[in-house]
């Protein structure tokens, strides 16, 4: 095993002549622009982002034009990345910049650590990439690295194994941490990839643990995944007389905040026609004629949604929650909605 101040010579040697990743945030220095690739890839993968980014940017050329956007307008933009959460903390975070920093980014990591939805992941991106402040990166990427090459078999998952991971990359920064934390993040994302790494390319083969113990696939070590739990929506679309449906925004502090659904009765498992009937009606004795139309599976990171859908011609069978509103057929792209709520309504020519 090379000394940590030639890995991170030899790995700098790599990123100058042979790192041909291309991300349209790279080499960027604007914190803003920074800011917003590295909430986009909280939790998703570069390629899926890079439409994603190049739509907000094209929208919102700054972080003044972001502030004063309409929420539904952002968050119509964000549809289809999930964890919505993060577009609501986006938002908060731009009009606190706007209003309390006058649009200028802090410059100070712990400023920029504290603000919302800003982890030590992003926080140190941030520093270091807009900055140049001396703060190693630390992601999925980045810990894949260094378990293969040092051989470490401590959980990534584990408090203490977060805590040494942090320390060992922060150990390994040189002067120029922006490029250093470019690189290993493009190496993690390129070369030592989570599966069939390309170690014919790699410049550490001969001196990494894994490859010469055999131990590639085994690392990073990372705790159980706990078991996802099941829930069951079932999904009524209520159609008027003038052809509206019937949408509700979510307000609580469970999934899919602020974004609009039909109207939804959850429960413990799968309902017929009739069971739904009674369970959204139970006064009435007469069972409304639902009509099953399809069913969409959704994985979340702790979750697993099963969406059942139904027809139903509305005619004041049901007492409505007050804040629901009727939209126009050829509007519902002017609302926000959960991915499994835009593949139902692609699939059944509502979009």
């Amino acid at each position: 095993m090379i000394s940590k101040k030639l890995f991170s010579s030899k790995l700098l040697s790599w990123h100058r002549s042979e790192n041909y990743r291309i991300l349209p945030w790279k080499k960027e220095t604007d914190p803003y622009k920074i800011w917003l690739s590295e909430i986009l890839l909280q939790q998703t993968r570069a390629a899926q982002v890079i439409p994603y980014y190049l739509n907000f940017i094209g929208n919102y050329p700054t972080i003044f034009h972001l502030a004063k956007a309409n929420d539904e307008e952002v968050f119509r933009l964000w549809q289809g990345l999930g964890y919505y959460n993060r577009c609501k903390n986006m938002l908060l975070t731009a009009r606190l910049i706007c209003t309390h920093y006058n649009g200028q980014f802090p410059s100070n990591h712990e400023e920029i650590l504290a603000l919302k939805g800003v982890g030590k992941y992003t926080a140190a991106a941030i520093a270091s990439f807009a900055f140049g402040l001396h703060f190693a990166v630390v992601d999925g990427n980045v810990t894949r690295v260094l378990a293969r090459y040092f051989g470490i078999t401590e959980s990534i998952s584990s408090a203490l194994g977060k805590k040494n991971f942090a320390d060992l990359a922060q150990s390994l920064l040189p002067k120029n941490s922006a490029d250093y934390n470019q690189a290993i993040m493009d190496f993690g994302a390129e070369i030592c990839t989570p599966v069939a790494p390309k170690c014919t390319y790699c410049p550490f083969q001969a001196d990494c643990v894994a490859h010469q113990t055999g131990t590639i696939n085994l690392l990073p070590v990372k705790e159980k995944n706990k078991v996802r739990k099941t829930r069951y929506f079932h999904f009524v679309i209520l159609k008027n007389e003038e052809g509206n449906l019937w949408l509700q925004e979510r307000t609580s502090k469970d999934i899919w905040p602020h974004l609009f659904v039909p109207y939804l009765l959850e429960t413990n498992k799968t309902l017929t026609p009739s069971e739904l009937s009674k369970s959204i009606n139970p006064s009435k004795r007469k069972t409304l004629n639902l009509q099953f139309i399809g069913s969409e599976k959704q994985l979340l990171t702790h979750q697993q949604i099963i969406s059942h859908f139904f027809r139903l011609n509305f005619k004041n069978q049901l007492t409505l929650p007050p804040e629901g509103v009727w939209v126009k057929k050829e509007n519902l792209r002017n609302y926000p909605f959960p991915k499994t709520i835009i593949s139902f309504f692609e699939k059944s020519l509502y979009f």
